[in-house]
């Protein structure tokens, strides 16, 4: 067996499982997933067409090392807390682009629960962006490092992040353990396109990868199974978009189309790849398929090992 051989199949063993988890869904104006020649303001307070029931979505991948999130979904106090939204300016935007379903047996720790898991599994969570439905569950994981580019970081530091969807005071809570990600140059040619990543556990399984756009500093995920999965976080909405170059009606629309090129060129290069955006039902169907998926198969109150 040869050398690259060899670290693929070590890689491989190391990744043991694979499950999507669900903390509540929510309807979104149609243009802020597929794009809009109109003005947002016009679609945002007078749009009436929404996409309905997307997943607000948090992916476990049991590596031997311990369980490892990608994002951690959103807090239910959404639903409950009169003061969720900081100000009004941010309530009044924040209620006219989304409308939630969140209940609450939708918190992470429920969620893990009901997968098999127990919260206190996770020893890593990896953050792709800081908004309030990706960040929203750390405080029921405390013990976990949590992983978040250091553009993202610096960014929740500038003012009014608020009034774009980053809750500062629920990111900065006692005790969080967070590590600022920095990429680095990397001489793997499987990369290609791509010429920096962060290997966070240090074994090659798993590479934190650079896919700005949507918000400032927001990352991917490659987990390197067979086939291998890139988990794009809000990157884009369906694969499909991506596909046809359809930007959003959201984000960085000159960063989002460097990502999604370089997104494109490195599923050429791997024909089998899946790519699993955080807010897509049929990604979710096509990661069900995975080899390593599993769902509600875990005896319950922990990890089995």
């Amino acid at each position: 067996m040869s050398t690259s051989s060899a670290q693929r199949s070590e890689r491989a063993t190391s990744i043991r499982g694979i499950c999507a988890l669900k903390t509540g869904t929510g309807d979104v104006h149609v243009e802020h997933v597929e794009g809009s020649r109109l003005h947002p303001l016009l679609w945002i307070f007078f749009g009436r067409k929404r996409i309905e029931g997307i997943p607000i979505s948090v992916f476990v991948i049991e590596h031997e090392s311990g369980l490892v999130l990608f994002d951690t979904g959103v807090h239910p106090g959404l639903m409950t807390d009169p003061r969720y939204w900081p100000d009004a300016v941010t309530r009044l935007f924040m209620n006219k682009i989304f409308r939630f379903h969140v209940g609450p047996d939708d918190t992470l720790s429920k969620q893990l629960q009901l997968a098999g898991f127990a919260a206190s599994d996770v020893r890593r969570a990896v953050l792709s962006h800081l908004h309030f439905d990706h960040a929203g569950g750390i405080g029921d994981i405390p013990q976990a490092e949590l992983l978040v580019s250091a553009e993202a970081w610096e960014h929740m530091l500038g003012p009014h992040p608020e009034r774009e969807g980053v809750l500062r005071r629920d990111l900065e809570i006692p005790g969080a353990n967070w590590n600022q990600v920095e990429f680095a140059p990397t001489s793997d040619t499987s990369l290609a396109p791509f010429s920096e990543a962060h290997d966070f556990i240090g074994d090659g399984s798993m590479l934190l990868i650079s896919t700005p756009g949507h918000m400032t500093g927001s990352m991917s995920m490659l987990v390197r199974t067979d086939p291998p999965i890139l988990f794009v976080g809000d990157l884009c909405y369906s694969e499909d978009l991506m596909t046809r170059n359809q930007l959003p009606g959201t984000g960085d629309a000159a960063l989002l189309a460097k990502s999604w090129e370089k997104v494109r060129r490195f599923k050429k290069n791997n024909p089998g790849l899946l790519i699993v955006p955080s807010h897509d039902n049929d990604a979710l169907s096509r990661l069900r398929a995975h080899p390593l998926y599993s769902e509600h198969e875990h005896p319950p109150g922990g990890l089995a090992h």
